[in-house]
């Protein structure tokens, strides 16, 4: 890069060794020219000033210039770096964020699921409970019905037989209503065939 910078200013130099010579050779031409082409005495100073001034830049201005073109390089260079290094960081966070998205949306999903399945189970368990409730309820309603009736029968076998030994007392006469022992024989043979005809 430096040699780069060398050659230039060499060419510029050599270019501008050139002119006045090519200026020279056509001095005997226009005279309205003469005006702009420089005096050989006053064209070597100027010449040498020039290149004293190139070599002084070359030495001291031109490193601190290149200097700073390659700290400004470097700069753009490192930010370029560092931008893509943002861009590679954004994309894998973006990475992670979609998985994490992904991840909760399945999570939600299965957490619907889940839910409605506890719900179906539930709904089954309730749906069981009152249909073992109602049969429950049932049964004892059946029970107690069965229990008034059999109490209905044997009230109603115990009032039959009672009354039918006081009438059967009465038409047996007045022995059998002094025998105890008899009346009680007289009504379990009566109930015994009471509860038979009801079975």
């Amino acid at each position: 890069m430096k040699l780069d910078h060398i050659r230039v200013s060499a060419a510029l130099a050599a270019a501008a060794c050139m002119v006045p010579s090519v200026a020279f050779a056509e001095e005997g031409g226009a005279g309205g020219a003469d005006i702009l082409i420089p005096k050989p005495a006053e064209f070597i100073p100027a010449l040498v000033i020039f290149l004293i001034i190139l070599a002084l830049l070359c030495k001291f201005a031109w490193p601190s210039v290149m200097a700073m073109f390659e700290q400004r390089e470097k700069t753009i260079e490192d930010s370029i770096k560092e931008a893509e290094a943002t861009r590679e960081h954004a994309a894998e966070t973006r990475r992670q964020a979609d998985s994490v998205i992904a991840d909760a949306r399945r999570q939600a999903s299965d957490i619907v699921l889940a839910a409605r399945s506890d719900a179906e189970k539930e709904r089954a368990r309730i749906v069981a409970d009152a249909h073992a409730e109602a049969e429950d309820i049932i049964s004892k309603a059946h029970d107690r019905a069965d229990d008034e009736l059999q109490r209905a029968y044997a009230g109603a076998t115990e009032s039959i037989a009672k009354v039918s030994v006081a009438v059967a007392s009465k038409i047996v006469g007045e022995t059998l209503a002094d025998d105890p022992e008899k009346q009680r024989e007289i009504i379990k043979k009566y109930l015994a065939e009471v509860g038979s005809l009801h079975a």
